[in-house]
């Protein structure tokens, strides 16, 4: 007795052990309008609850900056804008602190921080913005300092403690030994006659 040989499906290639693929991370390519060797400038706004200690925003900070390192990027700069009051409640929240990250990365870079602001309990609300693309790294001026990263762990006074005045802070406008001095630059120093028309006695 013959037996007639059944079709046997051809041979399929051998699929990647699961293992195997997990340990793979690919790197997302960027667009067509990329140039080698360019960057892309971005900035990212998180907002932390406002009882954030001073600990919990260095732990964030140094996260975000992590991430940026780790993924090729550039920190430009970084700033603290202090606790301030939302346009609307998040997260049964009406005010929080603000930080403001400026920094050059790939194509990839950006939804990495966001994923990791994503994932931190503390941050209430986040916002990027492309600002530009094809950046030369070389010929961007940095602002960032570690010095600026240390401050930027420090949370500010409330915008609504300084309004009513108790809170203590700087203002902009007060003076500093040889910073300029608006009034007397226009209307004179206290030794001078004033120059409204009328004269000294």
């Amino acid at each position: 007795m013959t037996t007639t040989p059944v079709n046997e499906p051809a041979a399929r290639p051998a699929a990647t052990p699961p293992a195997a693929a997990a340990g793979s991370k690919q790197q997302r390519v960027g667009s067509s309008r990329d140039m080698a060797g360019r960057k892309r400038e971005y900035e990212t706004i998180y907002i932390l609850r406002p009882d954030s200690t001073s600990d919990v925003i260095a732990q964030v900070n140094q996260k975000v900056r992590g991430v940026i390192e780790a993924g090729g990027g550039t920190l430009l700069k970084i700033d603290n804008w202090g606790k301030r009051k939302l346009a609307y409640e998040v997260k049964k929240q009406l005010k929080g602190i603000y930080l403001f990250f400026s920094y050059l990365g790939t194509a990839g870079l950006l939804e990495e921080v966001e994923r990791n602001l994503r994932l931190t309990d503390s941050v209430i609300r986040y916002y990027s913005v492309k600002i530009a693309e094809n950046v030369d790294p070389a010929a961007r001026t940095s602002e960032f300092t570690e010095e600026a990263f240390t401050k930027a762990a420090t949370p500010g006074p409330d915008e609504e403690e300084i309004a009513t005045g108790q809170a203590t802070a700087r203002s902009p406008f007060d003076e500093e030994e040889g910073a300029f001095d608006f009034e007397e630059a226009v209307f004179g120093g206290v030794d001078e006659p004033s120059r409204r028309g009328g004269k000294k006695d």
